[in-house]
């Protein structure tokens, strides 16, 4: 059965170190001239949100997209984590992080959704999850998420501090550098080992 949320899902960003280390002095630039001290976090509206297996489509002015694959925390109770979902986070490329456009980020369809969530069990350690995306058959990105500024736990702490999350929503791990493009015709593969591979292809919008 085809998992789809039923909360709200809260996308990460600047969570993996690789993405800090990259930007460097820009963390120091106006308008906040230091580092995030807390989460930064945006929402993945429902219109987004496309099922595995399903084609997402690209308007006309979107010539191509900015892969973030990541792995969301679905939430069992309040701020408690019941299990783990792959993501296909799409995103019109941009050139700032520090206040993400909803128009880069909500497009129609720009959530693929995996379609079985992993139980979260003592065992399972999100820290440990190594990601690959591959377009058209071909690796494009390795991620290893044991390279989270914030791990799965300390995320879920600090979130919490200011607001609660409740049965259903998702909160993402984040994604890191490298994020593969990709276009209209593409066909994109993000794996996880234990997790059912998340595939969704992009096709130009009709007109």
């Amino acid at each position: 059965m085809q998992f789809l949320p039923f909360g709200t899902v809260y996308g990460t960003l600047l969570n993996f170190r690789g993405e800090l280390d990259l930007l460097g002095a820009q963390m120091h630039q106006p308008p906040y001239k230091a580092p995030p001290v807390a989460p930064v976090l945006y929402v993945k509206t429902a219109n987004t949100w496309t099922a595995h297996g399903r084609p997402i489509a690209l308007p006309a002015r979107v010539p191509e997209v900015e892969v973030g694959a990541t792995i969301g925390m679905i939430m069992g109770g309040p701020n408690a984590v019941a299990s783990y979902v792959l993501l296909n986070d799409l995103c019109i490329p941009h050139a700032s992080f520090f206040r993400p456009p909803v128009r880069f980020r909500c497009v129609d369809g720009f959530l693929g959704v995996g379609a079985t969530p992993v139980v979260a069990s003592p065992t399972v350690d999100p820290g440990l999850f190594t990601l690959r995306v591959s377009i058209n058959g071909q690796t494009r990105q390795h991620m290893n998420f044991s390279g989270l500024v914030r791990d799965a736990h300390r995320l879920l702490a600090d979130v919490s501090d200011f607001m609660t999350l409740r049965a259903g929503d998702v909160l993402t791990l984040g994604s890191d550098t490298g994020r593969p493009l990709a276009r209209a015709g593409d066909r994109i593969d993000i794996h996880v080992t234990g997790f059912e591979t998340l595939s969704n292809t992009l096709i130009a919008e009709a007109p």
